[in-house]
C-alpha cells in the first residue's frame, strides 16, 4: 500500500509525507522545527519514523526545515547536487546526492528524481512506486517536458501545483517581475497548464487526484477544483486540496 499526506502546501511552506508499510519518507521541510514536529502529531507521525527527507530544490519555503529536523533526528537527506551546493540545509552528518531520472530505493520504495522547468539550481520532483502503484509529486515547475509527460502517463496518483489563475495573476497586485517570473517558464504551473497535463496523461489508472502549492493570492480552491474536475470529467469532490494551513490527511493508494 501507498500511502500519501501532506503537512502543508503553498508559499509559505510545504512538507509531504510517502509510506509504505516498510518505509517512510519526507518531501520537503519548510517550515520551522517546531511547526514541523506539530504538524506531525497532527498526522500521527512521529519524526524518529522518518527514513529520508528528499529534496525538490533550494527555495525557502521547501528546505528551510530540512536541516534542522535532519540534525535533531538524525535522518538522511537526498538532493541534487546543485541544491545541496546552495547551502541552505547548512551541515549534514548523513546525505546522498541524486540525479535526475536516475532512480534509487528506500525501504520498499522506489524513487525516481524528475528533472523540472524551475529557477533554482538543479530542481526535481519524484514518482515513487511501491506495489506496482505509482504515486508522482509534481510542482515547482514553469513548464513540462515530455520527459515528464511519459513518466506521469502510468501514474495511479499525482499530487500536481495548480499555483495560479492567470487572469488572477496578471490583474493582480504582484510586481511586474514577479509576474514574469510566477508566469513564466521557469516559474510555477497555472490551473490551465495543470489541466492540459492532465488532459495528456489522464488514464483509468489515475484514482488520486491532488491539487497542490495553490497561491493565496493569485488563485482560489474552488476555482481549482470546479476547473479541474470539469476538465477531465471527475465528480469535484474528488479533487482533493493541499492547503496551506493544514495540508491534508492520508489518502492510500491500493
Amino acid at each position: 500500500m501507498l500511502k500519501v499526506a501532506s503537512l502543508g502546501s503553498g508559499s509559505k511552506g510545504n512538507a509531504t509525507l510517502i509510506a509504505t508499510d516498510k518505509a517512510t519518507v519526507m518531501v520537503d521541510c519548510g517550515f520551522t522545527l517546531k511547526e514541523t514536529l506539530k504538524r506531525l502529531e497532527r498526522l500521527e507521525v512521529s519524526a524518529h519514523d522518518i527514513d529520508a527527507v528528499l529534496v525538490t530544490h533550494e527555495h525557502q519555503d521547501h528546505i528551510s526545515g530540512v536541516g534542522p529536523l535532519s540534525r535533531k533526528f538524525d535522518i538522511p537527506v537526498w538532493s541534487t547536487r546543485g541544491s545541496l551546493l546552495s547551502g541552505k540545509c547548512g551541515k549534514l552528518t548523513q546525505y546522498s546526492i541524486i540525479e535526475g531520472f536516475e532512480a534509487f530505493q528506500i525501504g520498499d520504495l522506489d524513487i525516481l528524481p524528475i528533472s523540472v522547468p524551475h529557477d533554482a539550481r538543479e530542481p526535481c520532483q519524484y514518482l515513487f512506486t511501491a506495489s506496482q502503484k505509482h504515486l508522482a509529486i509534481l510542482t515547482d515547475l514553469g513548464s513540462y517536458t515530455p520527459e515528464i509527460i511519459d513518466t506521469l502517463k502510468s501514474c495511479h496518483g499525482i499530487l500536481l501545483e495548480c499555483n495560479h489563475d492567470e487572469d488572477m495573476l496578471w490583474n493582480g497586485p504582484y510586481p511586474y517581475s514577479l509576474k514574469q517570473r510566477v508566469g513564466g517558464p521557469l516559474g510555477h504551473m497555472s490551473n490551465k497548464q495543470a489541466i492540459q497535463l492532465l488532459q495528456s496523461i489522464i488514464s483509468d489508472d489515475l484514482e488520486l487526484l491532488i491539487a497542490s502549492h495553490i497561491s493565496e493570492q493569485n488563485n482560489c480552491q474552488d476555482l481549482v477544483q470546479k476547473s479541474v474536475a470539469e476538465a477531465i470529467n471527475w465528480p469535484q469532490d474528488n479533487v482533493i486540496i493541499a492547503g496551506q494551513d493544514e495540508g491534508f490527511g492520508w489518502y492510500s493508494i491500493r
